[in-house]
């Protein structure tokens, strides 16, 4: 692996297998008594988020704390960002307390990247504009492996506001270069151009793309990123995109329902498949703290190489 995890085009398919397999040993540490290990003793990780979060941060920490990390949360709201302070002054001044790690979210697509190349730090992107989430997408394909023992040509379909999702750009590209069959279905105004040149079929029939499938994923409406009428109304874009039981029953008959989180109920998915049967949306945040883990093992081990 590189020095930092910013992308999942950062990572060969052999890297993908190999976190996915580390993954399945330090899922095994949470299900222990006392749940830690002696890994990154030693070492100091910086959660440094500017966008809110609450399974990504949380998971982070789990996950750093489970390794016997020493961890630091900063809450971008208290801090001296808000006294004008840039993200690089705000990331040299803390590089210049030699932490090991960097765990960042940020609006700004490519923020990440900024920080690699100033910070000698490891740098994961925990989220950057609408570019890339690579650890939501790690722990989406260990999920789906878990359920189906394989990614390779399975139909998978990415439904909802796919053109400010950084989750759709992630998964696609972990997706693809694993072999699944990749559909993404929304409104025409919320389908960003060039899908097609990712190895996507791109669809605006619900109908028509959850045939067959093997999983659907689907997408919060990101209103925040919104600026203008994407979508008539809430109630329209549910009866028309949502997923609800009926539009379930037209996937194969072991289909799994994934979310990232958060959920807007009788927006982009109903209750009854949210809660049901199919649904694997706890599961991925379980599995979240251990592909996490492995992130950061794995990281740390490379530093290891270095020095």
């Amino acid at each position: 692996m590189k020095k930092d995890l910013l992308g999942i085009g950062d990572l060969t398919p052999d890297e993908i297998y190999a976190i996915l397999d580390t993954a399945e040993a330090m899922r095994e540490i949470g299900q222990r008594t006392i749940k830690k290990v002696p890994t990154l003793r030693g070492k100091t990780v910086v959660n440094l988020f500017y966008e809110p979060s609450t399974r990504t941060r949380t998971s982070f920490e789990i996950a750093e704390k489970r390794l016997s990390a020493d961890t630091l949360n900063i809450a971008v709201a208290q801090s001296s960002v808000l006294k004008g302070e840039t993200l690089a002054d705000t990331a040299l001044n803390i590089e210049a307390m030699q932490p090991d790690f960097i765990v960042l979210r940020h609006a700004s697509s490519g923020a990440g990247h900024l920080l690699s190349r100033i910070c000698k730090s490891r740098i994961i992107n925990a989220g950057d504009g609408t570019h890339e989430h690579p650890t939501q997408a790690l722990l989406d394909a260990f999920t789906i492996r878990e359920h189906k023992k394989r990614i390779e040509g399975l139909k998978v379909v990415i439904v909802g506001d796919l053109l400010h999702s950084r989750v759709l750009r992630s998964n696609v590209l972990l997706l693809t270069s694993l072999g699944a069959e990749v559909w993404a279905c929304g409104p025409p105004t919320l389908v960003p151009i060039g899908l097609d040149r990712l190895g996507v079929r791109a669809s605006t029939s619900i109908d028509e793309a959850v045939a067959d499938a093997d999983v659907i994923m689907m997408l919060r409406i990101q209103q925040e990123r919104m600026h203008g009428a994407f979508v008539p109304s809430l109630r329209e874009y549910f009866t028309t995109f949502g997923m609800t039981v009926e539009r379930v029953a037209r996937a194969k008959p072991d289909v799994i329902i994934m979310h990232p989180g958060p959920m807007n109920r009788g927006v982009e998915i109903a209750s009854e498949v949210a809660d049901g049967p199919y649904s694997v949306i706890l599961e991925q945040v379980a599995n979240g703290v251990a592909v996490r883990m492995a992130v950061l093992y794995m990281l740390a081990g490379e530093t290891e190489t270095e020095n």
